[in-house]
C-alpha cells in the first residue's frame, strides 16, 4: 500500500519541480544520468562475473586481510560497493566464505567507495568531463551490440563511465545556474541541529537512490557551487554513508541466515560510525582541517576536505571495528539465531546467486547434497540400517548379523516430504541458471541435474526392495536371510564409502575409490555370480523366493549405480577443469565389462 503511494508522490513531485524551474531539471537529469551510468557500469562488470571474479574471490578471502583488500580492490575498481555487497552476499548464501571474510569484503568495500569522492572532487569538478564522456558512449554503445560477452560487458563499462561523466556535467550545470535564483545555503542550519536534520536528509536521499556513490556526487556538485555549506554537507555525507545499507539489506531479503547477519553486521557498523563522527563532529572537522593542511590542500578546498572526511569516516570505523569482528558475529548471531529450516526447505538457493555462474552452480551442488542427505536417511532406513551406524566404524556385518529388527518406514511419505518439494526447486532454480551460463557451465548443470535424478530414482527403487527386505531379514529360512543380510551390508558399504568420498574433497584421488563399488557391484550381482542358480538347485530357497531375489538384485545394482553416478557428479574436487578430468579417467560400462571379463579369465 505504501509503494503505490510513495512511486506516484514522487513523481508528482519531480513533474511539479520540472515545471516551475528548468535548473531543477537539469540536476534531476544529471542524477537520473548518473544512476544510469551505475546501473551500466555494473551490468558491465557482471559480463566478467561469469567465474573469474568469483574465482579470483574465491581464492582471496581466506584470510581477513586479503578479505578487505579484496572489497576495497573490487569497490574501487567497479566503484559500486552495491554490487560487492550483493555478490558477497551470494557467496555467503551459497556458503563459499564464511561470515567473518563476508564482513572483511563489505569493510573493505567502504574504504574502496571512498576512491569515488576523490575522484570526483579531484578530477570531475576541476576539468571539463562531459568532453571525455561522448567518446565513451560512442564507443560503448557500438560495443553493447557486438555479440561477445567481452565486448558486450566493456561496452556497458564505456557507457556506464560515459553516462557518469555527462551526469556529473549536468549535476554541476544546473546547480550552478540554480545559484543565480535561489541559494540553499539560506536554509543551512548549524550545530547538532544541523548536523542531525542534513544526516536524516542524506539516509533519505540514499534510501531512494539506492547509492551512496550517487549522493556523494550531487553533495560534491552542490558544495563546489557554495549551494550547501561544508558542515551540513559533511552531515549529508555521514547520511549518505548510513543509508546505503539499504543495498545490502534489500540484497539479503531472498539470501538465508548468514545474508541477513552479514546485512545487519553492516548496517551496526554504519550507524555506530555515523553515531560517533555526529557526536564528535568539531573534533572529526578539526582532524580533517589537520590531514588537509598536511597533504597541501586548500583551506577552502571544501569539496576535497569532504573527500578526506569521507576517507577518514570508512577507514576509522574498519581500524575500529576489525579487532572487535569475533564479537559483531557473536552479536549478530543471537540476534539471528539459525532458523531450524524443514528438511525439505531449499539452504542455498539465492536469488541473487542466479546472475553469477559459478555460484549458482555451487549453490545447485550444495543443495544437491543437501537432497542426497535427505535420501540417505530414506534409504539407510529401507534397508533397516540405522544412519549412525553406517557411519561410523563398525563392522557392519557384525551389526546386521545381530540386529534383524525391521525400521518401519513409509517411503512413499518420507519421499514426498523430504524430497519431492527440493528436487522441484532444484530443477526450477537450474532452468532459470541455465539463462545466463556458458556451454561448459550448462554442462555442469546438466551433470548435477542427473545427478538429482539419480538421487530420486535410487529412493523409488529402494522402496520396491523395502517390501521384501523386510518380509526375509526376519525369514525362518536361513539362507534367503543371508542374501538379504549380505545385500544390506553391501549397500550399506556403498552409502558408507560415498561418505568417506564427500569427506575427502580435498583429496582429488578420493572420488576413484567409487570405481571400486563399481567393480564390487557387478560382483555382488547375485544373478550374474551363479549364487542363485546354486540356491534354487540345492532347493534352499523357494520358487517365490528365487524370484523375490532375482528382482531385487536387479534394484540393487540400480541403486548402487545411481548412487555412483551421483557421487562422481556432486563430489569431483578442485576446479572445473579438474572435475572434468577426474570424471573422464573414472570407470565407464565398456571399461568395466572389460575388466570383469579379465577377471573371469583369470578364474
Amino acid at each position: 500500500m505504501l509503494r503505490k503511494i510513495i512511486l506516484p508522490t514522487m513523481l508528482f513531485i519531480l513533474a511539479y519541480g520540472f515545471w516551475i524551474s528548468p535548473d531543477f531539471k537539469e540536476i534531476s537529469a544529471g542524477v537520473a544520468i548518473f544512476l544510469f551510468g551505475m546501473f551500466s557500469l555494473e551490468e558491465g562488470f557482471r559480463a566478467f562475473t561469469g567465474g573469474t571474479l568469483e574465482k579470483i574471490l574465491r581464492k582471496s578471502t581466506d584470510r581477513m586481510w586479503k578479505s578487505l583488500s579484496f572489497g576495497f580492490t573490487a569497490a574501487t575498481v567497479m566503484q559500486s560497493s552495491s554490487l560487492v555487497s550483493v555478490i558477497t552476499i551470494s557467496f555467503l548464501s551459497a556458503g563459499l566464505i564464511g561470515l567473518v571474510e563476508g564482513m572483511g569484503i563489505i569493510f573493505g568495500a567502504n574504504v574502496g567507495t571512498t576512491t569515488g569522492a576523490w575522484l570526483i572532487a579531484g578530477f570531475g569538478l576541476k576539468v571539463k568531463i562531459s568532453a571525455y564522456a561522448m567518446p565513451m558512449l560512442v564507443f560503448g554503445v557500438v560495443l553493447i551490440f557486438q555479440k561477445s560477452k567481452s565486448l558486450k560487458g566493456f561496452g556497458y563499462i564505456l557507457a556506464g563511465l560515459g553516462f557518469l561523466f555527462l551526469g556529473i556535467h549536468h549535476m554541476k550545470e544546473g546547480f550552478e545556474a540554480f545559484q543565480n535564483q535561489i541559494s540553499l545555503t539560506d536554509y543551512a542550519m548549524e550545530g547538532f541541529a544541523g548536523v542531525l536534520v542534513f544526516t536524516l536528509i542524506g539516509i533519505v536521499a540514499t534510501i531512494i537512490m539506492q547509492s551512496s556513490h550517487a549522493t556523494l556526487v550531487l553533495i560534491i556538485t552542490a558544495l563546489s557551487v557554495q549551494q550547501v555549506t561544508y558542515d551540513n554537507a559533511l552531515a549529508l555525507a555521514i547520511g549518505a554513508n548510513v543509508g546505503t545499507t539499504i543495498t545490502a539489506v534489500i540484497g539479503s531479503l531472498t539470501s538465508n541466515t548468514e545474508g541477513k547477519r552479514l546485512a545487519l553486521a553492516d548496517v551496526l557498523f554504519k550507524v555506530a560510525a555515523g553515531i560517533v563522527f555526529m557526536l564528535m563532529m568539531n573534533q572529526i572537522i578539526g582532524m580533517v582541517d589537520m590531514i588537509a593542511s598536511v597533504i597541501g590542500l586548500a583551506e577552502d578546498d571544501y569539496t576535497l576536505k569532504l573527500a578526506v572526511f569521507h576517507t577518514i569516516f570508512n577507514v576509522a570505523g574498519v581500524i575500529i571495528m576489525v579487532p572487535f569482528v569475533n564479537q559483531l558475529v557473536q552479536l549478530v548471531t543471537n540476534v539471528m539465531p539459525e532458523r531450524k529450516i524443514p528438511l525439505a526447505e531449499p539452504k542455498y538457493l539465492n536469488e541473487s546467486a542466479l546472475e553469477l555462474p559459478d555460484t549458482a552452480i555451487e549453490a545447485v551442488r550444495k543443495e544437491a547434497i543437501h537432497l542426497y542427505e535427505n535420501a540417505f536417511a530414506i534409504i539407510a532406513h529401507g534397508l533397516s540400517l540405522h544412519r549412525h551406524d553406517i557411519l561410523s566404524d563398525k563392522d557392519l556385518e557384525t551389526v546386521i548379523a545381530e540386529d534383524h529388527k525391521v525400521i518401519e518406514i513409509d517411503i512413499d511419505e518420507q519421499y514426498n516430504l523430504n524430497v519431492k518439494d527440493l528436487y522441484s526447486d532444484i530443477i526450477t532454480y537450474i532452468s532459470k541458471a541455465q539463462m545466463v551460463m556458458m556451454p561448459d557451465q550448462n554442462n555442469e548443470l546438466f551433470l548435477l541435474r542427473a545427478a538429482c535424478r539419480d538421487i530420486v530414482e535410487a529412493i523409488k527403487d529402494t522402496k520396491h526392495l523395502h517390501k521384501n527386505m523386510a518380509k526375509y531379514i526376519q525369514s525362518d529360512n536361513k539362507d534367503i536371510r543371508a542374501e538379504y543380510d549380505r545385500i544390506r551390508v553391501n549397500m550399506g558399504n556403498v552409502l558408507r564409502q560415498i561418505s568417506v568420498v564427500q569427506e575427502s574433497r580435498e583429496d582429488y584421488t578420493a572420488i576413484f575409490s567409487l570405481d571400486t563399488i563399481k567393480l564390487e557391484m557387478e560382483e555382488n550381482d547375485t544373478t550374474n555370480n551363479g549364487m542363485l542358480e546354486v540356491l534354487i538347485h540345492e532347493g534352499r530357497i523357494s520358487a517365490q523366493m528365487a524370484t523375490s531375489l532375482m528382482n531385487d538384485s536387479a534394484y540393487v545394482y540400480d541403486v548402487t549405480k545411481n548412487l555412483v553416478q551421483m557421487g562422481e557428479a556432486l563430489f569431483a574436487a578442485g576446479d572445473q577443469a579438474m572435475k572434468d578430468a577426474e570424471r573422464a579417467i573414472t570407470l565407464d560400462e565398456d571399461e568395466l565389462n572389460e575388466i570383469m571379463q579379465i577377471e573371469e579369465g583369470k578364474a
